[in-house]
């Protein structure tokens, strides 16, 4: 425990106390300290034992609960049958070190995306984008526009022309037109 890290009491009723800020918290409370990496103990009250990880587990099974879950059942029975076999030290350290690469990947290709969209905020960027596009859009636009127009003209001029050469062809046209 270094001298920063922020203490959570965890009382007999259940409720877990920040001494920091001075007022009860939730599970989701502490899902957010977690997301912003602030380093922090859940002490319980009653035997001073430090019971970090049983919240943290509470905090993910509530998470697995509701919405989009991480796990997958079969991920699960396998974590399970891990649990006392040989290996159990071994895979736990497979996975720590697997998300850490994982966080540290995840870290480089927001950086780069931070980097090539410039130091403003992603949607600032991609409205500047669209505001250098608008003009271009506008162009391709008025030109299929215009290419349509054009083209029904032409059809309906092609029509036109077709409609007159089949009337003039026609043995009836000349009948209406002495008839006149």
């Amino acid at each position: 425990m270094t001298e920063n890290t922020r203490i959570i009491k965890k009382y007999p009723n259940r409720r877990l106390y920040d001494t920091e800020v001075s007022r009860y918290i939730t599970l989701e409370n502490i899902r957010q300290l977690v997301i912003r990496g602030e380093d922090f103990q859940v002490i319980d009250k009653r035997s001073g034992e430090n019971i970090t990880r049983t919240i943290l587990l509470q905090v993910i099974s509530e998470q697995e609960e509701g919405g989009d879950p991480i796990f997958r059942t079969e991920v699960l029975r396998n974590i399970i049958r891990f649990y006392g076999d040989s290996m159990q030290s071994t895979f736990s350290s497979y996975l720590e070190l697997s998300l850490e690469f994982f966080s540290e990947q995840q870290h480089q290709f927001k950086e780069r995306m931070r980097r090539l969209l410039g130091a403003n905020n992603p949607l600032t960027a991609l409205r500047e984008l669209s505001q250098y596009q608008l003009p271009i859009w506008r162009s391709v636009r008025r030109e299929f526009l215009s290419n349509l127009t054009r083209r029904e003209k032409e059809e309906a001029t092609q029509k036109s022309l077709s409609e007159s050469e089949s009337r003039k062809a026609s043995p009836d046209s000349d009948e209406r037109s002495d008839d006149r």
